[in-house]
């Protein structure tokens, strides 16, 4: 029977060394007595940007990129998608199974009773420019939720760690509609029980001088679809840095706030909006060979196509791109999607972003639907920030509980000056900066 371990062989001392493998992966620290002298340090692997680096293990979400496979929990994307809600999808992704009818309502009302925030974070709103970007404001504001809520540094508390759960997945919505009235200068629309989830986003967003605000079932619908699309997705940027910033113990909202910040990027949850100023850049569908060749000149960049885990089509892509459809039948047409149609049609037939496994993603048609029911450009991250809160309240949680993790520190490999001795001032030269070294070596 085969060892379920790697023996390796250092060619520059001519040792073997025996290294177990569990669950396909070896330990780095395995890798530490791999030297050449006892005050060798031992080997380090170099892997930046985690590329190939597991820095937990985790039994959230997965995901199968050559396969094209993403699953919550281990139930297929597609099937969560089409049969559940998001906030049934919420409860699976945090505690780990599909609820029953008496679980699914008192969750969904204990999510309802948070969606309320103190009224001191409007005097918080109000400090931000009127053309602050939302997911700045949301960083902000979600940040400061730790200061109303000091019991959350409890993190050992499995109570603490429930309520704060309910009520960051239940204040998020509330503060993204606020960030969006206050840069349209509209009062604040308090939550309605009454509606559901996403309805009740709809109408802190929307609502104007309706007495009773009623959301487009069909819209409705598509972004409940939408929240669970968005819900996880394994050790993305954003997940990490929620769990690296949990690792130092700090509370949840701050851990969480971090998610925000780093979901802000356009690599990250603002890829959607720099999809949707690409296509108004290309502005119709006859400029689109014309882009394509820009593109595969070098000359910008084919935004919403390819994934840096996915080496096939996005499964939350085919989705979306159906779902863009049913949305178009509520609101009309959006024309953008001539464009996007006609740009995935020649991409996926060019052996240039064949040969590469450029596929669209879930970027790629999200935007499009959001921009169609009526939602700013800047704030399609925020609404992806929305359902991620789940997730990533799900990752900080099995963070804490794991015996394994310790507060991530990173090592370097430290390719700087060596010991160099302090001089004077006045006897210093002027310095030439690595740039200028570069510079004069042109």
């Amino acid at each position: 029977m085969a060892k379920e371990t790697l023996t390796i062989t250092d060619n520059r001392t001519g040792k073997q060394y025996e290294i177990a493998v569990d669950d396909g992966v070896i330990r780095a620290d395995d890798l530490k007595q791999i030297k050449t002298a006892a005050d060798d340090p031992g080997i380090m692997a170099y892997d930046p940007s985690f590329g190939n680096t597991a820095s937990c293990k985790s039994r959230i979400s997965y995901i199968d990129g050559d396969k094209g496979i993403l699953r919550y929990r281990g139930y297929d994307i597609a099937e969560l998608a089409e049969k559940s809600t998001y906030l049934e999808t919420a409860y699976l992704i945090v505690k780990g199974e599909l609820p029953d009818k008496h679980h699914l309502s008192m969750w969904q009302h204990n999510i309802t009773i948070h969606t309320m925030v103190h009224e001191n974070i409007k005097k918080l709103m109000e400090g931000f420019r009127h053309d602050a970007h939302p997911m700045g404001m949301m960083v902000g504001t979600i940040g400061a939720l730790s200061t109303f809520y000091p019991e959350a540094k409890d993190i050992d508390s499995l109570e603490s760690r429930r309520l704060q759960t309910r009520r960051l997945i239940g204040k998020v919505p509330t503060l993204a509609a606020y960030a969006y009235r206050h840069s349209k200068g509209l009062p604040y629309v308090y939550p309605d029980n009454d509606l559901s989830y996403t309805g009740n986003f709809l109408q802190m967003m929307f609502r104007m001088t309706e007495r009773h605000y009623r959301p487009n079932p069909v819209l409705e619908r598509a972004l409940d679809v939408l929240f669970i699309l968005h819900a996880d997705h394994e050790q993305n940027c954003s997940a990490n840095a929620v769990r690296s910033v949990g690792s130092s113990h700090v509370d949840p909202y701050s851990a969480v706030a971090a998610g925000v910040a780093a979901l802000y990027g356009p690599l990250h949850g603002g890829a959607n909006e720099a999809v949707i100023r690409m296509l108004q850049q290309i502005g119709s569908v006859d400029k689109v060979p014309e882009a394509i060749r820009k593109f595969k000149a070098g000359d910008g960049r084919l935004m919403g196509f390819g994934h840096r885990i996915y080496k096939n089509y996005d499964p939350r892509g085919k989705i979306i791109k159906k779902l863009a459809y049913e949305v178009f039948e509520a609101t009309g047409k959006n024309p953008l999607i001539d464009i996007a149609l006609e740009l995935e049609r020649i991409a996926l037939e060019d052996d240039y972003f064949v040969k590469r496994k450029l596929y669209p993603n879930v970027d790629f048609y999200s935007g499009i639907i959001y921009q169609a029911m009526g939602f700013p450009v800047n704030t399609f991250p925020v609404l992806f920030a929305i359902p991620r809160t789940s997730g990533w309240m799900a990752q900080w949680a099995e963070m804490v509980r794991d015996p394994e993790q310790r507060i991530s520190r990173p090592r370097q490999v430290y390719i700087g000056e060596s010991e160099r001795t302090y001089e004077p001032i006045e006897t210093r030269r002027a310095p030439l900066t690595r740039e200028d070294a570069v510079d004069a070596a042109i």
